[in-house]
């Protein structure tokens, strides 16, 4: 009997282990799928800004030296193919649509506010000026708008200003106003001002008689293909920008109520920090 349990005991155990290892070599490891791998997007940097609300709606707002930092490529690029100097269009850009921050620079990329006149068969836009709803260029991007500003100087009454090297920004600022391209009698002061504040001649390059004498003969020839004008469009000017000079006494809330806009519309115009303004202070209050 002890040796029918032993016997009964040793099968039993046996039959365990096989039952084990035919389990086991079943239980074979499933393949797992491959990663997917998606490519993400790099995260957009922007320049240096900070929010402001205006009419109900939290705009972009460049600092001066972020609209700086951010266009001054594309107008070293705009000075290498036509003479202009980079510091000239990077100031008008900051004057023109402070900073980038106007209406007229964030609704339609027009960053030096040029008008439609006479031949303009791109997009417009409507926006009170001189007159009640005039008609304004509109751009895809702010790089057209520099480049179409440079294609805007080559008309035959500013031809002139291409004699100059493109490293006299003084010149070219007196020039601008001689020309007619804005109404305010103190355009050349702002522009030279600007550009000595940031230091903008930085970015302008001299260069040799030789490689002056045929980027004017590449410019005047430009110039002398396109139809010519009439009195009646010389005599419009590219820009009505509006500015204010600040008076003894003055307080942001007072200029905005003369000029009609309100006290956060003034200080992102003008890139203002705080409510501090001092007497002889340019500020812009056209949109």
């Amino acid at each position: 009997m002890r040796n029918f349990l032993l016997i009964a005991f040793v099968a039993f155990f046996l039959a365990s282990c096989s039952s084990k290892k035919q389990y086991t070599a079943a239980r074979r490891p499933t393949k797992q799928p491959d990663k997917i791998i998606t490519n993400k997007p790099e995260k957009v940097r922007f320049p240096k800004h900070q929010g402001a609300v205006i009419e109900d709606k939290i705009v972009r707002v460049y600092s001066s030296s972020g609209y700086v930092e951010r266009f001054k490529d594309i107008a070293i690029e705009e000075m290498l193919k036509s003479g202009i100097p980079a510091s000239i269009t990077l100031a008008q850009g900051m004057l023109e649509s402070a900073s980038g921050n106007s209406t007229l620079a964030r609704e339609a990329n027009n960053h030096f506010g040029i008008k439609c006149h006479a031949g303009w068969t791109g997009k417009t836009i409507l926006k009170d000026d001189d007159a009640v709803g005039e008609c304004f260029r509109y751009y895809n991007s702010a790089e057209e708008s520099y480049r179409d500003h440079s294609e805007f100087l080559k008309r035959s009454h500013y031809a002139f200003l291409f004699d100059l090297d493109r490293n006299d920004y003084k010149g070219w600022a007196r020039g601008l106003k001689k020309a007619g391209y804005a109404t305010n009698p103190r355009y050349p002061e702002l522009l030279i001002s600007l550009i000595e504040r940031y230091g903008l001649d930085r970015y302008d390059r001299e260069e040799s008689v030789f490689a002056k004498a045929n980027r004017e003969e590449q410019v005047l020839a430009q110039i002398a293909a396109k139809p010519a004008e009439t009195k009646a469009e010389v005599a419009i000017p590219a820009v009505a920008m509006k500015v204010y000079e600040v008076a003894a006494g003055d307080t942001l809330y007072a200029i905005s109520r003369k000029v009609g806009l309100s006290v956060d519309e003034l200080k992102v115009l003008n890139s203002l920090g705080g409510n501090d303004i001092k007497p002889g202070q340019l500020l812009v209050v056209s949109k």
